[in-house]
């Protein structure tokens, strides 16, 4: 396991001190500017929120998109396993008809 390092990051106008492996710094660094640049969107375009209300927004939005994505990866999975029984039954055919 890697060292932990202290990392400040900043959401919504507030700081939060985490600790985090060194490995990692960049991704979360990424994924905080993702989340505040999609406030920053939710705050121009629903003027008049304070600034939990635009986090709310954004933490729906995201867990929503993540929720989507398991989603085809789950139906992309269903339908590799569906194409790998139909070669297997294609396979089967063939071997039949060259004996």
């Amino acid at each position: 396991m890697a060292e932990l390092i202290p990392v400040n990051i900043l959401i919504g106008d507030r700081t939060y001190r985490i600790k985090i492996e060194s490995p990692d710094e960049e991704k979360l660094r990424k994924t905080v500017k993702f989340i505040n640049d999609k406030i920053l969107e939710f705050k121009t375009g629903f003027a008049g929120k304070d600034m939990q209300d635009y986090i709310a927004m954004a933490l729906l939005w995201f867990a929503t998109e993540q929720n989507e994505g398991n989603h085809e990866k789950l139906a992309m999975k269903e339908l590799s396993e569906k194409m790998a029984s139909m070669e297997g039954l294609i396979d089967k055919a063939l071997a039949g008809q060259g004996a």
